[in-house]
């Protein structure tokens, strides 16, 4: 199965708690962890383009949660992140600090 390309990442917070997105990327020899964005609180949303975050065109990624004084989430599906991509991979994430579940809803232009 081919790998999506995106350009941008978004995540619904419909948790409760707060949250930041980060992700883990692979460098070629090793998967490794991102910087973390702004607090994401209860009910917003908010839309990143993994260069913003220091990654490199091409590399493959999936989206983290970290989730405030809670159970950070990994998403399973691995992506390409590509810059010149208008396609926005939309997360959301539910339940509580300690029982979360991350998915994702799909793909939009």
């Amino acid at each position: 199965m081919d790998l999506e390309k995106v350009g941008s990442v978004s995540l619904h917070n419909g948790g409760g708690f707060v949250a930041k997105i980060q992700f883990k990327y692979y460098d070629g020899a090793d998967w490794k962890d991102s910087t973390k964005s702004r607090d994401i609180t209860v009910g917003a949303t908010k839309k990143v383009d993994p260069g913003d975050f220091a990654i490199p065109n091409g590399t493959h990624i999936k989206l983290k949660v970290f989730v405030v004084a809670g159970k950070d989430n990994l998403a399973n599906r691995e992506l390409i992140y590509d810059n010149t991509s208008d396609e926005t991979a939309e997360y959301v994430i539910t339940g509580t600090t300690l029982n979360n579940k991350l998915g994702l809803i799909g793909f939009i232009h």
